[in-house]
C-alpha cells in the first residue's frame, strides 16, 4: 500500500514526537529515580557516620562494649538494621541478631565488598541471617565497616518510586501537537500530493497538463509557476540533447583526450583518453580530473588560465594555450580553450609515436652523419696531399695510400653495418629462414677473425653443442657471434679467454653464455651498451675501429629469433652476455 504525502507526513511527525516522548519520559524517571536513591543513600550516610563518630567517642571496640550501640539507635528509625563488621569479615555487633545465633563471615556481602573498594556500598538482597529483603549502605572506616539497613518493604518501593504526573502531561501535549500536525500536513497536502503527481508523470514522460490542477494557495501558485517554467524546458531540452548527442559521439570517438571544465573547474565531461593519458602523466592514478590543476607537470596551463580568466565578454580574441608534456616515455601535446562564460576546454593528444620518430630520425642522422665524418675527412686528407704534392716519395705515397684504404674499408663496414640494423628494424620480413648450426656459425665467426684473435692473445673456446640446431637466418646468427667476439677484441684488452656455451635448453628456446675475462665495463653502462653509437667513453669506437653499431646488431638480431639478450660483469672479471634464441621461427 503506497502512502500519501499527508500520511507519510503524519507518521513521520508521530514517530519522532512518540520517541522524543518517551525519551523525555524515560530521561525524567530515571532522573527523579536517581535523585531519591541519591536522597535515600544520604540519609544513610548520615546514620553510619553518627554511629561511627559514637564508636570512636566511647570508644566501644577496644573496650569491648559494642552492646552498648543499642542507645544510639533509640535515636534512628526503629526498623534500622545495624551491623558492624571489622575488615576480616568478622560481625562485631548486629542489633537484629542475638549473641548466641552463630553469624557467618560477612566479607563476601556485596555491599561490604563494595565498600572495601570504593569506601561506601549499597545493595538490595535478600538477609542470608534473618531472611528480610533489606536495603543496605556499608561505610568502610578504616578499622571496621558500617553497615546499616532498612527492611525493602512497600514504604521504601514507593519511596523509590517516580511519579506519574510528568508522564501525563508529556503525553497530553504529545497529542495535542500531533493534532495540529494533522491539520497543517492537510493543507500542504492537496498541493504537494499535485507536485508530485507532476513530478512522477514527467518521470515517465506521460504528463498531461489539462488534468494538473492544484488548490487556490500560495503554494498551489508557486506550483502552476513550476509546470509553467517546466513546459519552456522541455521544449529547449529536446533541442539541447540533439546537439549534445552529436557532441558527446564526436568527443567518444575521438582520439584526442577531450575534457570540459565549469568556470569553478568542475568537471563537465572527460572521455576516457583523456582519462588514460592524464593517468599516464600524473604520479598516481586518479579519477578526479580536477585535480590536475593542481599537479607541477600542469603548472604552466593553471597559471595561465588564471592570468586569463574571467574572460572580459567585450574582448575579441581570448588567448590559446598549447605546451607538450613527456612523461614515462611518452610525449602529449597540451591545449586550453577558455570560452566566454568562464568555463574551459582541455585537450590531450598522444604523439608519442611521432616524437619517437623524430627523435630516433635525428639522432640516426646525427649519428650517421658524426661517424661518417671522420673516415670522409681522412681520405679527402691523403687524397688531397696526394693531389697537391706529386713529387712525394713512394714510401710516403704508399703510406697514405694505406690509410685511405682502411679508412675506406672502415666506412665500408659502418654502411655495411647500418644497411644491417635498418633491415633488422624495418624489414625483418625479408630475412631467409633456414636451419642454422649454432656450434658451426660460431665456428665461422672465429674463423674469419683468426688474426686479430691471435694478435691479441685472445684463447676463444668453443663449447656449443655440435648438435645445436635452428630455425632462423644464417647470417644474423653469425653476426651475433662476429660481433661479440670484435667487440671482446676491441675492448675487452689482450690476453683473454673467450667463451661460449648453451648452458640450458626448453621446449622453446637455446640459452646461450658468451662470456670474456677481460676488463669490463661500469655497472651504469649495462643498460645501454646495446643502443646505436653508444660510446663507454667519447672516441673509444673511433680509436680500435668500431662503428658503435656493433652490440646494437647483436641485440636486433637476437629479438629476431625471438629472444632477449641481457649483459653483467662477472664476478671474477670480465664482461658476460646471456641470450636466448627460439628453435624454429615456423
Amino acid at each position: 500500500m503506497k502512502l500519501s504525502y499527508k500520511q507519510k507526513l503524519f507518521i513521520y511527525f508521530f514517530i519522532v514526537f512518540a520517541a522524543f516522548t518517551v525519551v523525555i519520559i524515560f530521561f525524567q524517571q530515571n532522573r527523579e529515580k536517581a535523585y531519591k536513591t541519591e536522597t535515600l543513600r544520604t540519609t544513610l550516610d548520615d546514620y553510619s557516620d553518627i554511629i561511627a563518630r559514637y564508636v570512636q567517642q566511647h570508644q566501644l571496640i577496644n573496650n569491648g562494649q559494642t552492646d552498648s550501640l543499642k542507645n544510639v539507635l533509640t535515636l534512628m528509625p526503629s526498623n534500622l538494621r545495624l551491623t558492624m563488621v571489622d575488615h576480616d569479615g568478622k560481625v562485631l555487633y548486629d542489633n537484629s541478631l542475638d549473641k548466641e545465633h552463630e553469624i557467618e563471615n560477612h566479607l563476601l556481602r556485596p555491599e561490604i565488598q563494595t565498600a572495601l573498594i570504593q569506601k561506601t556500598g549499597t545493595a538490595i538482597r535478600l538477609s542470608q541471617s534473618t531472611g528480610v529483603e533489606y536495603y543496605y549502605f556499608a561505610k568502610d572506616y578504616m578499622n571496621y565497616f558500617i553497615r546499616v539497613a532498612l527492611p525493602y518493604d512497600i514504604e521504601i518501593q514507593n519511596f523509590l518510586k517516580t511519579d506519574n504526573i510528568f508522564m501525563y502531561f508529556i503525553t497530553l501535549l504529545f497529542f495535542i501537537t500531533l493534532i495540529s500536525l494533522i491539520y497543517i500536513s492537510d493543507r500542504f497536502g492537496k498541493a504537494i500530493s499535485g507536485l508530485k503527481d507532476f513530478i512522477v508523470s514527467a518521470d515517465n514522460h506521460n504528463i498531461n497538463y489539462n488534468n494538473i490542477r492544484f488548490p487556490n494557495t500560495e503554494l498551489g501558485e508557486i506550483g502552476e509557476k513550476i509546470i509553467h517554467n517546466y513546459q519552456l524546458l522541455e521544449e529547449s531540452n529536446k533541442q539541447i540533447n540533439v546537439e549534445q548527442e552529436k557532441l558527446l559521439r564526436h568527443f567518444h570517438y575521438s582520439d584526442e583526450g577531450i575534457a570540459i571544465f565549469s568556470a569553478n573547474r568542475e568537471k563537465i565531461y572527460a572521455n576516457t583518453h583523456f582519462i588514460q593519458y592524464l593517468n599516464i602523466i600524473l604520479d598516481e592514478p586518479t579519477f578526479k580530473v580536477e585535480k590536475l590543476l593542481e599537479q607541477p607537470d600542469f603548472k604552466g596551463l593553471n597559471e595561465f588560465l588564471q592570468k586569463n580568466t574571467p574572460v572580459n565578454p567585450n574582448t575579441a580574441n581570448i588567448p590559446v594555450y598549447q605546451n607538450k608534456i613527456s612523461k614515462g616515455g611518452k610525449h602529449f601535446a597540451v591545449k586550453l580553450l577558455i570560452f566566454t562564460d568562464n568555463s574551459f576546454e582541455i585537450t590531450l593528444n598522444n604523439i608519442s609515436d611521432n616524437e619517437k620518430n623524430r627523435l630516433l630520425k635525428q639522432e640516426m642522422t646525427n649519428n650517421i652523419a658524426h661517424e661518417l665524418k671522420t673516415p670522409v675527412s681522412s681520405i679527402r686528407g691523403y687524397v688531397e696531399t696526394l693531389l697537391e704534392q706529386p713529387n712525394i716519395a713512394p714510401d710516403k705515397q704508399h703510406f697514405f695510400l694505406e690509410r685511405t684504404y682502411s679508412q675506406i674499408v672502415r666506412l665500408s663496414d659502418l654502411i655495411r653495418d647500418i644497411a644491417l640494423i635498418t633491415k633488422t628494424e624495418e624489414a625483418s620480413e625479408l630475412f631467409d629462414k633456414e636451419q642454422v648450426n649454432v656450434h658451426n656459425s660460431l665456428q665461422e665467426a672465429i674463423d674469419d677473425l683468426h688474426d686479430p684473435i691471435i694478435a691479441h692473445g685472445i684463447n676463444v673456446k668453443n663449447e656449443i653443442n655440435p648438435q645445436t640446431v635452428i630455425e632462423g637466418n644464417k647470417t644474423l646468427v653469425y653476426a651475433i657471434f662476429r660481433n661479440l667476439i670484435e667487440n671482446s677484441i676491441n675492448y675487452a684488452g689482450d690476453n683473454i679467454t673467450i667463451g661460449v656455451n648453451n648452458y640450458m635448453e626448453d621446449n622453446e628456446f637455446y640459452y646461450f653464455s658468451y662470456y670474456d675475462t677481460g676488463q669490463g665495463i661500469e655497472e651504469n653502462h649495462l643498460n645501454r651498451i646495446f643502443e646505436r653509437f653508444y660510446r663507454v667513453c667519447e672516441g673509444r669506437s673511433r680509436q680500435n675501429g668500431g662503428s658503435g653499431l656493433g652490440l646494437s646488431i647483436v641485440k636486433n638480431a637476437v629479438l629476431f629469433h625471438k629472444g632477449d639478450i641481457s649483459a653483467k660483469n662477472r664476478k671474477d672479471g670480465g664482461l658476460e652476455f646471456l641470450f636466448s634464441l627460439k628453435k624454429t621461427l615456423f
